[in-house]
Order: C-alpha cells, then sequence, then structure tokens
C-alpha cells in the first residue's frame, strides 16, 4: 500500500482494496456451514465481518515515519480514516445491492427508520462522515460491525511483515532449522534497505527503525488509541513495559488506554513470568526501577538468541549446550531427544 519511490501510502489503492476485502467476508458469511442454529441465526442476523491490518509498522518505515510519534500517528490516524469510511460506503453500497443485515430491519418502515436511526448515534457511529451517517439512515448498511485488527501472528511471520499494529520487536532474530542450529536473520524490510543503501550501517539504522522496546508503554498506548478511534470492534495490541515497571505504572498505562478510548488493552512487563518467548538479554535489563530507564536505545536479541560476543557459553542444541529457552539447563539425551534438564524443552531429536 506503499509508493516506496515517493515514500507516501497510495491511499487509492488502499480504498480499492478495502472494497474487495468488505465484499469478500460479507461473501464468507453466506459461504460458512453453521453447525448450530443459534450460531447461523447470530451471524446472518448481524452480517459481523472484521477487516483487519497487518505490517502497518513496515508502511510506517517504508514513509520514513517514526513509529508512536507525532508524524507517525498522524499518518497512522488518515489511514485507518481511509479504510473506516472506505469500508462503511462499500456496506451501504452492500446493503443496496442485497438488503440490510436483518437485525436492521423491522416489521414495519417506523421500526426500521427507528432501529437505523439508534444505530447511527452509537458512540462510534457518531465521528464517522455525515454523508455516511445520512446514506445509513436512507439504505440500510450490509454487515453491523466491519473492522478490527487481529494479531495475524501466524501470517504476518509467513509473509515476512509485521504482525498486526505491532511493531517489530527486533530486526534480527536467530532461528533453528532441522539440525537445531541457530542461524541469524534480519528482517526482510532491513535486508531491502541495506540492499539499497549500501552505505548503511546494519547496526545504526534510521530512527524509523523502531522496534517494540525502544518505545515508551505510553507510545504504545497512543498508537492504540488513535487506531480504535476507526474501529468498531476490538483491538489486538500488546504494550511492551521494561522490566522494573511498577503496579502503579502498568495502572496508568490502562488509564491512558481508558482515556484514550481503547475497548481492551494488554500491558506486558518484560521478565514478571518465569518463562517467557521474547526477553531481552540479561546483561541489558538489570535495572530495578524504571526510572533509570532510557528509551530509544538500540535492542538486541531476545530469548532463544545466541549470544556470541559476551560469553564463553555455548547456547544451542547440542548435547553439554546451555539451553536455549531458558538459559539454565543443559542440553541431555533424554528419550532419544536433545532435551533440557531444567524447563525440558526438546530441543533436536533423531526421529
Amino acid at each position: 500500500m506503499v509508493d516506496k519511490e515517493k515514500k507516501t501510502v497510495d491511499f487509492e489503492k488502499l480504498k480499492q482494496t478495502v472494497k474487495i476485502g468488505v465484499r469478500m467476508q460479507d461473501n464468507v458469511i453466506d459461504a460458512t456451514p453453521y453447525f448450530l442454529e443459534d450460531n447461523k441465526k447470530q451471524a446472518l442476523g448481524e452480517r459481523r465481518v472484521g477487516l483487519g491490518v497487518m505490517g502497518l509498522a513496515d508502511l510506517l518505515i517504508y514513509c520514513e515515519k517514526e513509529y508512536g510519534s507525532p508524524e507517525g500517528n498522524e499518518l497512522v490516524d488518515q489511514v485507518f480514516e481511509a479504510i473506516a469510511t472506505t469500508a462503511y460506503k462499500e456496506s451501504v453500497e452492500l446493503a443496496k445491492e442485497k438488503g440490510s443485515f436483518p437485525f436492521l430491519t423491522g416489521k414495519s418502515e417506523e421500526e426500521t427508520n427507528r432501529l437505523r436511526e439508534a444505530f447511527i448515534n452509537t458512540g462510534y457511529m457518531k465521528q464517522l462522515p455525515e454523508d455516511v451517517r445520512e446514506s445509513i439512515l436512507e439504505t440500510g448498511i450490509r454487515n453491523s460491525h466491519l473492522l478490527t485488527v487481529a494479531p495475524t501472528g501466524s501470517t504476518g511471520t509467513m509473509v515476512g511483515v509485521s504482525t498486526g499494529l505491532e511493531p517489530y520487536f527486533s530486526f534480527t532474530y536467530y532461528r533453528s532449522g532441522r539440525l537445531g542450529k541457530f542461524i541469524e536473520v534480519k528482517a526482510d524490510i532491513v535486508e531491502e534497505y541495506l540492499n539499497a543503501n549500501l552505505e548503511a550501517d546494519a547496526d545504526n539504522l534510521p530512527n524509523w527503525f523502531v522496534t517494540a522496546m525502544n518505545l515508551a508503554p505510553e507510545a504504545h498506548a497512543d498508537v492504540q488509541c488513535v487506531i480504535q478511534r476507526w474501529i468498531d470492534s476490538s483491538i489486538s495490541k500488546t504494550v511492551n513495559a521494561p522490566k522494573g515497571y511498577s503496579v502503579e505504572q502498568v495502572e496508568q498505562v490502562y488509564e491512558r488506554l481508558y482515556r484514550g478510548g481503547a475497548k481492551g488493552g494488554t500491558v506486558y512487563v518484560d521478565g514478571s513470568r518465569d518463562s517467557q518467548v521474547l526477553t531481552l538479554k540479561a546483561e541489558e535489563n538489570k535495572m530495578e526501577t524504571s526510572e533509570q530507564l532510557e528509551f530509544k536505545q538500540p535492542v538486541v536479541l531476545v530469548d532463544t538468541i545466541q549470544d556470541l560476543r559476551s560469553t564463553s557459553v555455548t547456547i544451542g542444541s547440542e548435547l553439554g549446550n546451555t539451553c536455549p529457552v531458558c538459559r539454565k539447563g543443559q542440553v541431555m539425551e533424554i528419550g532419544g531427544c536433545n532435551t533440557c534438564d531444567n524447563c525440558n524443552a526438546q530441543l533436536k531429536c533423531g526421529l
């Protein structure tokens, strides 16, 4: 959705894609086999769909806007306004062709008008453009809800873009293959940038290459609230907070989300669980209180990463290595598999 030469969003392409997406998802409602009558009645009655996004962080990088910055949030606001207004206009067009969703249709014309009046005066609908609201009042709308932001973890990873609306957790990560070896991988967008800018330094990328732990938790929350303004359903978003973040500070983030209009929120404090998928390396995460934190610092990587520079310990999946998952146990042969004797992670099997 970006013109990479001009470093701008291709809004016409975006709007056309939204139109197709709305129609496709509306068709899915009719194509779905419903095994319970109550489910069928509800699905066909409200015709709720959830068009979402992934790769938002990539879009901002291509436009050279910093995720969480005022300029970045302004562009995000424009993008989601375009998505929302286009989706609602297309759903109105669908209603003209195929009829409004049944729960918005009363037994009489008077009742139908009353239902439509109530619908366009809900909190979310009041902020949509007046022409959209008026058209719903005149012809109805095909779908009760149209938008959401799902996490898209699997699909985003599969096609090599940032997931959902999240920034990248890191631009460098390590993956293990069938042989259990750890291979350093850079995010596709970084490789693309380095190939296009041969003088660029991979360890000193421009400021618009933002990672999740570079951002203050408040910046995470603000991006979600900017987007929520244009999303009629819920949003999947994690507010990443650094180790040492207090209960009171977490409370303040939730209050910020609430005041900003978010329908829900997740705050995850780094190191708050005994085991987590992604963590900062221990030597970079020793602060006791958040007052010591400096945001905007480069974040290296993370659980399951092999730290070759600062330790003589061999972290890997071979016998005798230190476990890459918990960093505590030793890899032993247990039941035919190379297994951690501390967390029992099976790292390599002979099958």
